[in-house]
């Protein structure tokens, strides 16, 4: 398995060598510099961790960190991940070019979010009838009877806050691949707004 953060940048669209236009979102992939390896024997898991994007101000970083990236010999970093990799050691660089057109990824990141959503825009309902004063449009309806259950059943689906979850989109393809720009093209749209820090896993 190869794992690697990135940052979306936006989307566009590319034509494939069969003619097909295809929408791509386009991600700032790496480098990636392995900070620390972690062992069955002294963690009781496997992992690399790496770190993506330097802190502007080293001075910023917690004693125990900044005893991590002196000991790895790299700089601070602002973004930490962990992925369950082997191969690697303190100080390996993970780049774009670890991915190659053709291969599936996982792409996991945070949604945009919505604030506070009433059950239409958030469940999909239906919603009543829009005209002849029904004066039922944009309600929920009813969430309990009032002999039975007595209660509001857990789970009911209700207006409330909306996105800003942890989201993974799983088959996606690599449309592209430009090493010296570090980017990777992936087919479709990914989780989260331009900026957003995203992990891309390849494999199983």
């Amino acid at each position: 398995m190869t794992g690697i953060i990135g940052k979306k940048l936006g989307m566009t669209q590319v034509f494939t060598e069969d003619g097909r236009l295809v929408p791509v979102t386009v991600v700032e992939a790496g480098p990636c510099y392995v900070i620390q390896v972690k062992t069955p024997e002294t963690d009781g898991y496997g992992a690399v961790k790496v770190g993506f994007i330097e802190m502007r101000k080293a001075k910023n970083v917690t004693k125990p960190m900044a005893g991590v990236f002196k000991k790895a010999g790299t700089p601070a970093f602002r973004i930490l991940k962990e992925f369950p990799m082997n191969g690697f050691k303190v100080g390996d660089a993970i780049k774009a070019e670890s991915f190659t057109k053709g291969d599936i990824v996982s792409v996991s990141g945070v949604s945009k979010g919505k604030g506070f959503q009433g059950v239409m825009k958030r469940h999909n309902f239906k919603g009543g009838p829009a005209s002849h004063g029904s004066m039922f449009n944009r309600a929920p309806g009813s969430i309990g009877g009032s002999s039975y259950p007595s209660r509001v059943w857990r789970g009911m689906r209700m207006a409330g806050h909306m996105g800003c979850d942890r989201v993974t989109v799983k088959n996606l393809t690599v449309v592209d691949v430009r090493p010296d720009q570090n980017l990777i093209l992936i087919e479709g749209a990914i989780p989260g707004p331009k900026d957003t820090i995203i992990e891309i896993r390849k494999g199983k």
